[in-house]
């Protein structure tokens, strides 16, 4: 069944720009209330106000259960969370071997184990009120991994499974899980990124709207766009030299290795600003 999203609370982490602040304009302009979490305090109260309808923002560090604490406190008012938008991720790229050991686990902590952290504070209250849903936003490398993007895809893969095991495990709590398997998009993360053939890249926009329709008509899984799905799951029954070689045809092999490092630049060093403050 369809469902109406007039009074519906929804909690959406990275909720101050992209994907995030997309599907929470969208939300709101179908009668939900829209709260954002985000690490800059100025960000996400701006982007609060942009969305409007509403809308509450408030500072939130994905990675600390304090924060998180904090965060459902201060935005408490807005009532009870029915959805919870699991949104929040960076990529830092690069070869795995050149890696810093802080980057590595800034990946893990922001991209999966902030994800659970998210779960484990909210989803009790919505056991306890008869139901609600979490949208974990993955990514199709985390069900195709691409090179010099080691820890990303093996964040994304994580979540993927993750997903699929705490749908398992609450399958009589009347809890939908789903995840959303978007392509290459265009925001301030994808910065830089080349395109394989025949690959377009997303708008934030095309995303929301998936996140808002599993959030109307829940799915535990939703590929952005839908071709995605179909094309990876075929190229799952091909042999590995096969499925190789049919990357290399199309460039996929090379997404990563091949960006624009200048214009990553500012990224790249906002990721790692973020991860030095305490």
């Amino acid at each position: 069944m369809t469902k109406d999203l007039t009074g519906r609370v929804v909690v959406i982490t990275g909720g101050a720009r992209g994907i995030g602040f997309t599907t929470a304009t969208q939300l709101a302009a179908a009668g939900a209330t829209v709260v954002l979490g985000d690490l800059d305090l100025d960000q996400v109260t701006a982007a609060a106000a942009a969305v409007g309808h509403g809308a509450v923002g408030a500072r939130l560090d994905v990675t600390s259960r304090e924060s998180w604490t904090e965060f459902l406190e201060e935005t408490a008012s807005a009532g009870p969370i029915d959805v919870l938008v699991n949104n929040a991720g960076i990529m830092p790229i690069g070869r795995f071997l050149d890696e810093d050991d802080a980057i590595s686990r800034a990946v893990m902590d922001v991209n999966v184990l902030g994800y659970g952290l998210g779960m484990k504070l909210v989803v009790p209250g919505m056991i306890a009120r008869g139901g609600g849903q979490v949208v974990n936003v993955a990514s199709a490398v985390g069900r195709l991994p691409l090179a010099e993007g080691a820890s990303y895809s093996g964040s994304k893969a994580a979540v993927i499974a993750m997903s699929e095991a705490i749908r398992d495990e609450l399958q009589h709590d009347g809890i939908d899980i789903s995840v959303i398997l978007p392509t290459a998009v265009e925001t301030a993360l994808a910065a830089g990124i080349s395109h394989a053939k025949g690959v377009k890249h997303l708008a934030p926009e095309d995303v929301a709207e998936a996140i808002v329709g599993v959030i109307r008509r829940p799915r535990d899984e939703t590929w952005v766009p839908r071709s995605g799905g179909r094309a990876v799951a075929a190229s799952a029954l091909l042999p590995r030299a096969v499925r190789l070689g049919l990357q290399r045809l199309i460039s996929a092999d090379t997404v990563l290795s091949s960006a624009d490092r200048s214009a990553r630049v500012a990224y790249e060093q906002e990721v790692r600003e973020k991860i030095s403050k305490p």
